[in-house]
């Protein structure tokens, strides 16, 4: 019967116990076939001819998995090692005594005992087979024997349980990394499971070039991709000629833009190694539809402006109204003070729109960056000098203390945008004493420069926090709510950052980017 049959034993210990059965029987063959010619069984020949057949019997009827089924592995192992023993004891008695050899055998058994039993029962084994040997040579020396022998033997059976608690000892090791093992071997299939449900769900194609530059694996994405049902086992080239040397030509962070596969798509290259060093071995090919980002991206940018026109609408309309009924009362007005004051109006809501417009218009013109390592120290003090009109006492409200070395790698015009909203607030809300708006510099630990400005106003309450850098978001009732929104696009424009930070009771905002371009 097969060993499927009988699920309720265990492989780690039945698959030894069938090489043990092996041995057995191998054993009770030569000493039925040259147990003589071993000189074995000379003090009682019929005696060791009887037994030996016997033990042959005895292994066959009890080495199949039937004997297992129907007396339980456990019992059958006892029963198979008690065998084992009685009979080796009767052989090494018609044989002569332990100088038969047969103690060695015993020793095997026992090693084998060690694999294939449970718990204690090794030391059972052990301690049956040491009482059998002693029983043996005490026979031995009562029918006239050496008492020598006692000690010869006595060596023996420390070797039995020497050989026995180390085979256990060696099972019980064996069995804990066989287990070990199976754990690593069951989450290392559950995360493969996972890392290939994850690629073949990736939004991206992903195309696993062998060292021979033929594809061993692909996702459905990269099929979909490239148009090709099967593309395992071929040359990229074979798919596309513009494949040739993507090895070293999509390699980088960008990658490569180019029209590929059968349905001329417009994908985004990218070829990186799959080893650590990326130089061997396969090379992962990252495929994404560029066409698809940029219509996500023009409909971001749609969505965006649409936004955006309808805030500007809404913003403009309050002061083009107060602009068109100055007007009218004007032309009805003939008092010159009545007068004077209507133009004023016309003028300051006017100049609301054009500062709105060159907001806008400097959004637009974000990505135009030309980014230079600007030495902040004279680049800050020439902007308060603008703010400093007033003369001493107002360049004083100004506190600057920038390190004469510090740099911050940005547009001198985006800059120069970004301080003057920034120092502009500041000293709108600032209490107008000395050093009331400090400017400042430090060094970030990853090497950035972050500069700050700082009033000691009021602040911005918690519950406004954060809209500031919302568009059209202001608490001034001459501002367009632009200035910060513009500062931080900007900003972000150069590869830098602008937040506000805790400073009760005024406001703290940071510009932090690098040093140098």
């Amino acid at each position: 019967m097969r060993d499927a049959a009988l699920p309720e034993l265990d492989p780690s210990r039945w698959v030894p116990l069938r090489y043990l059965n092996f041995f057995r029987l191998v054993v009770a063959g030569l000493f039925l076939v040259a147990g003589r010619e071993l000189n074995l069984g000379e003090a009682a020949p019929n005696l060791f001819v009887g037994t030996a057949l016997a033990y042959g019997g005895a292994v066959l009827a009890l080495g199949f998995p039937d004997a297992a089924r129907a007396l339980g592995l456990e019992r059958l192992i006892t029963i198979q090692i008690v065998i084992d023993i009685v009979v080796l004891t009767v052989l090494m008695w018609a044989s002569g005594g332990y100088r038969s050899g047969m103690p060695v055998l015993m020793m095997v058994i026992l090693a084998g005992a060690g694999l294939v039993a449970d718990g204690r029962m090794v030391l059972f084994f052990a301690s049956l087979a040491t009482v059998a040997v002693l029983a043996e040579n005490a026979w031995r020396y009562y029918s006239g024997g050496s008492s020598a022998d006692f000690l010869q033997v006595g060596f023996v059976c420390i070797g039995f349980f020497g050989i026995a608690i180390t085979a256990r000892l060696l099972a019980l090791r064996a069995k804990a990394n066989e287990s070990l093992a199976a754990q690593r071997g069951e989450a290392l299939a559950k995360q493969q499971a996972v890392n290939e449900r994850i690629i073949r769900d990736m939004q991206d194609g992903v195309v696993v070039l062998g060292s021979d530059g033929r594809v061993t694996h692909a996702n459905p994405r990269a099929r979909e991709l490239l148009g090709c049902a099967a593309i395992e086992g071929r040359t990229l080239t074979d798919i596309d000629p513009a494949f040739a040397d993507c090895r070293t030509r999509c390699a980088g962070a960008e990658g490569t833009l180019q029209r590929l596969g059968a349905s001329g798509k417009l994908l985004r290259c990218r070829a990186v190694g799959a080893d650590a060093n990326g130089t061997d071995g396969d090379t992962l090919i990252y495929l994404t539809d560029f066409e698809e980002i940029q219509t996500h991206v023009q409909q971001l940018k749609l969505a965006a402006l649409g936004r955006l026109t309808a805030s500007m609408a809404h913003e403009i309309r309050n002061p083009l109204a107060a602009v068109t009924q100055a007007a009218e009362l004007l032309t009805e007005e003939k008092r010159g003070d009545v007068q004077v004051r209507l133009v004023r109006i016309i003028n300051d809501n006017a100049r609301r729109i054009e500062r709105m417009i060159r907001d806008v218009l400097a959004l637009g013109r974000r990505g135009e960056t030309l980014p230079e390592a600007l030495v902040l120290a004279p680049f800050v003090a020439s902007l308060v000098e603008e703010f400093a009109l007033g003369g001493d006492s107002e360049r004083k409200v100004f506190g600057i203390d920038i390190a004469a070395d510090a740099t911050l790698a940005i547009d001198r015009a985006h800059l120069h945008q970004i301080l003057d909203n920034l120092l502009g607030n500041a000293r709108r809300y600032a209490s107008g004493g000395a050093d009331s708006v400090r400017i400042f510099s430090t060094r970030e630990a990853n090497g950035q420069t972050a500069l700050h400005v700082v009033d000691d106003g009021p602040g911005i309450a918690e519950s406004e926090r954060a809209r500031v850098f919302e568009p059209f978001f202001t608490t001034h009732p001459k501002g367009t709510g632009l200035g910060l929104y513009i500062a931080r696009e900007l900003a972000e424009a150069n590869g830098a950052t602008l937040e506000l930070r805790d400073n009760a009771p005024g406001a703290h905002f940071v510009l932090t980017g690098r040093s140098q371009p």
